[in-house]
This record gives structure tokens, C-alpha cells and sequence, in this order.
């Protein structure tokens, strides 16, 4: 194994194609054995979305090299289907090298004969996948990482209908990305013979005015905006990614004018110095929005991530003054009803209405889309499933989309798009926030009304993770207790039915019936509870098991200690 690695490693040196800054980077390992062998023991591999990873020089690592080499697969495959002459939109985030990664992505299609069309600096993600779909483009690709540490980047491939590539086309990817096994094959250009060529075009205000009238279209009530928006106080942190300009514009023309930015985070850049994980869901991301917070004395605080397809959110609890952070699950819910309610009181919910939501997402959604004659769907794990089922929905004209939310803090109303957006959850979360107001409550007290309407669902989410040699057999043999016809119970609640989304079976206790899933086949253990719910899903490339799980009761107590109960359970399952 290491002879192959240090012959990769030496190649890289030796190699002329290679450039001086990368080669003065591998030299410097020299000796660093152990460094070297992560760096070449394997390819970054083109997985089903695209690539993520450690930057740096090596095939293991996301560089010019690997980028060049994953776009050659993806312009293989785009001629192959005819769509060479529609483009590919191009778009990127803060991240270091997210510039340089787009304009070799770009130049590498370009020699190839494909038109791109590279915005003129970084957007959020969401508005590529607008861009796709209103240039009516073959693909695109996002350069980001979304919410990963700083030395991370990524490469998203998107297909025509704007959203994340799924099957068939995800196979059809990899499989021609993985037939480039020549670093040199890759095919680029200078821009400005692109330019000259007419296959490098620049996007900037133009597809950014559409992106912003679609956004506005999202308002439900006008009126009390235009009434309230005048009292809000919001403190945004776009966490030093690419959200600053678009959250404030959406904002600033929905007539919200008091809006603090937090100092240290409005700026682009890559580094994250003042935070370690740029994530929403993470708390010590909020360490400066929360301290500008309370000198401001703002009504809510909102986050963006990185690449700002990702909505955070906390508000004040009048009762305590303190701010309650709220989970994914518990702003999509709340969106969820306000959206629902507040179109069914003006007649604009279409019959055929349906909310989306995910497998491992709170199941009060269900009850909420019940409540207003809404069908509701659940799709895997990840909001690219929830975008093809908006494409099937498209196809067949019926159901009509409203709104889909996850648990990891993305949302998305309206079908503009094809993927979670930030951009439209602020819409929907300034307009309810000023409803909100105007009926002399907050965001906390109103979540509390859906608790008392709906019961107390609670949430929690945690990772196991399984070290060791033998941590991936660990990793299947916990998936395989997990299947046991054996577990009858989980934290002192009964297990109703068993949804195996590997075979693709509900099996209802009672009654031994089996029915189908309706979902494709994934390694994923899905507990339907007497009052509550738990799933298993193993990571696909580390030795690690992560258990959603959640309670429905009657106050909030019984809620948090019903959770506490289910946690232990799993913690004992899994030791």
C-alpha cells in the first residue's frame, strides 16, 4: 500500500502538468509519512452529490487538479446527452479557493464546448439552482461546503430541473467522472479565448433582480408587514459567508429597516476566525450574533450559513428575556402552520396541496398538512430528495408543492427553486414574525400555541461514534440489533411498526402485515413508537451511526423527560 501511495506522491512531483505551488506543497511533507499516505492513499471520490474535502495538494484532496478532473467526467456526460449548447451556471461561496475551483470548473467545460455562465462573485446556492432553471440550463455547479469547518470545500453538481443531481443521472456522473483516470486528459483553456469563443458569459444584477421578484412573490399578507415591519428589530449574522447581500436586500425592501449585522461576521471569508464550524446548529456560532443581540435588544436573531441555504433562528422569550435557539424542526413546523393557515383563511391553498418533509424531520408536520387538507409526503434524508419529488409533482402537474422543511435547518416555500433557501425562509419568518406583533405575541408564544394545538413534540438528535479497526463492523453490527424482531420496546415506549427502507418494508408489530415504504432502498431503520419515533442511519464513509428521535406529550415537561428516557435507551443500544 505505501509503495503505491509514494509512487502517486512522486508522480505529483515529477509530473510537469503539475504547478509549482502545488509541488513546493508536497515537498514540504517530505518525511511525513503519514501526511503523504492520506494525501494518496485513494481519489476524492465523485460521490452522489458531487465532491467534499480537505484542500490541499494530493489525489485525496480537493484542489485544481481534482476539479478539473471531476468537471472532464461531468462535460463527458453532458455531451453524451445532447446538452452541450444549453450551458452550465456556475456559481460560488466565501470558501479559500472557491474562486480559482470555479474558474477551472469553468474554463474546463469551456474547452470542451460548453457554454457556462459563472456569476461575477459568490451567491448562495439556492439562487444557482433559479439560475438553471430560468436560463433553462443542462447543469450547475456550486462551489461550497455549505457549513463544514474552513478547510473544507465542495463541488455540487445540479441537474436541469435546478436540483441536486439524483439517479439516474448521479450514477451517470460518477460513472463517467471515475472513467478519467489520467490527470493530464483533462481539457481547458484560457478565458480569453472562452470569451472570444462566446462560451464564458458573466452573471451578476440581472439573474440577482429575477431571484429577488421571486422571493417577493413569496409575501402572504402584505398589509401587516407594511404595518409591523417599521417595529422589527433583527440582529443577522451571515457567518462570514456569501448571505449579507441578499438576506439585507430581501429585508430591506420588505420595508424591515432596523436590521443589525453583526460586525465581525459581515464580511466575506473563507477562514471563519470567529467560529471554528460555521453552522447554524451549532451553538458557539452564535457567541457574537447573541452579544450584538442583547445590546441591540432585537426581537429575533437569524444566522445564515456559508453558503446561505441554511436559515437559524432564535427569538426572545418575553417570560424570561432570554433567547430560545430554535431547532430546524421547530421553525419549519411554525412555518409550516403559519403558511398553511394563513392561505387556507384566503381561499389560496390549492386542493391539491401538499407539505414535504424528511424521514428523520419531526412528524408533527403531518398533523399540521392534516389539519388544513394537505397531503404530506416524506422523502430520504437530504432536501435534494424533496426537490426531485418537486420535479416528479411538475411532470405529473399534480400534487402542488407549499412547503418542505428538514430538521437540519433547511426549508424552502414555493417552487422557484429546487433546494433549501434561506433567502425564502427570511420572507416567511420576517412576514410571521410581524404577524406575530400585531397580534401581541412573539415567536416564542406562538410556538407554544402550536405545542398546546398539536401536543409537545420534542426532538433530539445523536452521533455514535464507533473508533476503533473494526469500526465499520461495529457500525453494521449496531444496524443489525437495530433490525431485531427481538427490540420490542425503546425508553419504555412500545414499537408499533418497523419501516426497513433496506428492504423497503413497514411491518406493523401487531400484525405482522408488511406493506411497502413507497421510499427507494437506503440503510435506514425507521421505529414508529407508542408516542414517539426513532431512526438509525449509518454514515456511507465513516465508522458512525446517527439516531434521530423524538416524543409527542401532553406538556412540556413530560416532552423533555420522555426524551431523556429515549436518549438513554439508544445510548445503551448502541454501547
Amino acid at each position: 500500500m505505501m509503495n503505491d501511495v509514494m509512487t502517486r506522491y512522486q508522480y505529483w512531483l515529477d509530473e510537469p502538468y503539475f504547478d509549482e505551488y502545488t509541488k513546493k506543497e508536497l515537498r514540504a511533507l517530505a518525511g511525513n509519512e503519514e501526511e503523504i499516505e492520506d494525501r494518496f492513499r485513494k481519489d476524492l471520490e465523485f460521490g452522489t452529490g458531487g465532491m467534499r474535502g480537505l484542500m490541499g495538494a494530493g489525489t485525496n484532496r480537493l484542489n485544481v487538479y481534482t476539479v478539473r478532473r471531476a468537471t472532464q467526467g461531468l462535460a463527458n456526460y453532458i455531451k453524451e446527452q445532447g446538452g452541450a449548447d444549453r450551458g452550465v451556471v456556475i456559481s460560488f461561496d466565501s470558501r479559500v479557493h472557491s474562486v480559482e475551483f470555479a474558474e477551472e470548473t469553468a474554463l474546463c467545460l469551456n474547452a470542451n464546448g460548453i457554454r457556462t455562465y459563472r456569476f461575477e462573485s459568490l451567491r448562495p446556492t439556492p439562487e444557482l439552482s433559479f439560475a438553471v432553471r430560468e436560463l433553462g440550463c443542462i447543469a450547475g455547479v456550486a462551489i461550497t461546503a455549505s457549513h463544514n469547518p474552513a478547510e473544507y470545500n465542495g463541488y455540487k453538481v445540479y441537474w436541469e430541473d435546478g436540483g441536486q443531481i439524483t439517479p439516474p443521472h448521479d450514477r451517470n456522473i460518477m460513472a463517467h467522472a471515475a472513467a478519467v483516470t489520467s490527470w493530464t486528459a483533462p481539457k481547458t483553456m484560457t478565458r480569453e479565448d472562452a470569451i472570444e469563443n462566446d462560451l464564458y458569459k458573466t452573471l451578476g444584477e440581472e439573474i440577482d433582480e429575477r431571484y429577488y421578484e421571486e422571493l417577493l412573490k413569496l409575501t402572504i399578507c402584505p398589509d401587516v408587514l407594511k404595518e409591523q415591519a417599521d417595529q422589527l428589530r433583527i440582529v443577522y449574522t451571515p457567518l462570514n459567508g456569501c448571505g449579507n447581500i441578499p438576506v439585507r436586500t430581501v429585508l430591506e425592501r420588505l420595508g424591515i429597516r432596523h436590521v443589525k449585522v453583526v460586525e465581525e461576521q459581515e464580511a466575506p471569508d473563507g477562514r471563519f476566525p470567529t467560529c471554528p464550524s460555521p453552522n447554524p446548529e451549532e451553538p458557539a456560532a452564535w457567541e457574537y450574533a447573541m452579544r450584538t443581540a442583547k445590546e441591540y435588544d432585537a426581537d429575533i436573531v437569524i444566522a445564515t450559513d456559508p453558503d446561505s441555504d441554511r436559515l437559524g433562528v432564535q427569538a426572545k422569550d418575553p417570560k424570561t428575556g432570554e433567547y430560545v435557539l430554535f431547532t430546524g424542526n421547530m421553525t419549519g413546523v411554525l412555518m409550516a402552520e403559519y403558511i398553511l393557515n394563513e392561505r387556507a383563511a384566503r381561499h389560496t391553498l390549492p386542493k391539491d396541496g401538499i407539505l414535504m418533509s424528511t424521514v428523520v424531520s419531526s412528524p408533527m408536520g403531518r398533523l399540521i398538512a392534516g389539519e388544513y387538507g394537505c397531503a404530506f409526503g416524506e422523502t430520504l434524508t437530504g432536501f435534494k430528495y424533496i426537490g426531485e419529488q418537486m420535479r416528479i409533482f411538475e411532470e405529473q402537474g399534480t400534487p402542488s408543492f407549499v412547503f418542505g422543511y428538514e430538521e437540519s435547518y433547511g426549508c424552502l416555500y414555493g417552487d422557484y427553486v429546487r433546494d433549501k433557501d434561506a433567502q425564502s425562509a427570511v420572507v416567511i419568518l420576517a412576514e410571521m414574525a410581524a404577524s406575530c406583533r400585531a397580534r401581541g405575541i412573539t415567536l416564542v408564544e406562538a410556538l407554544e400555541e402550536l405545542y398546546q394545538k398539536y401536543g409537545y413534540w420534542k426532538e433530539g438528535l445523536m452521533t455514535v461514534k464507533l473508533s476503533g479497526q473494526d469500526g465499520r463492523l461495529k457500525r453494521q453490527k449496531l444496524m443489525e440489533a437495530m433490525r431485531s424482531e427481538a427490540l420490542t420496546e425503546i425508553g419504555g415506549r412500545d414499537i408499533l411498526a418497523v419501516r426497513d427502507y433496506k428492504s423497503g418494508l413497514r411491518t406493523d408489530r401487531s400484525t405482522h402485515r408488511t406493506s411497502d415504504t413507497g421510499l427507494p432502498v437506503s440503510d435506514v431503520v425507521y421505529y414508529e413508537l407508542d408516542g414517539g419515533w426513532c431512526c438509525a442511519r449509518p454514515s456511507g464513509t465513516e465508522p458512525k451511526v446517527k439516531f434521530y428521535f423524538g416524543v409527542c406529550e401532553e406538556t412540556a415537561e413530560a416532552a423533555e423527560e420522555g426524551l431523556a428516557a429515549l436518549r438513554q435507551a439508544l445510548e445503551a443500544l448502541a454501547a
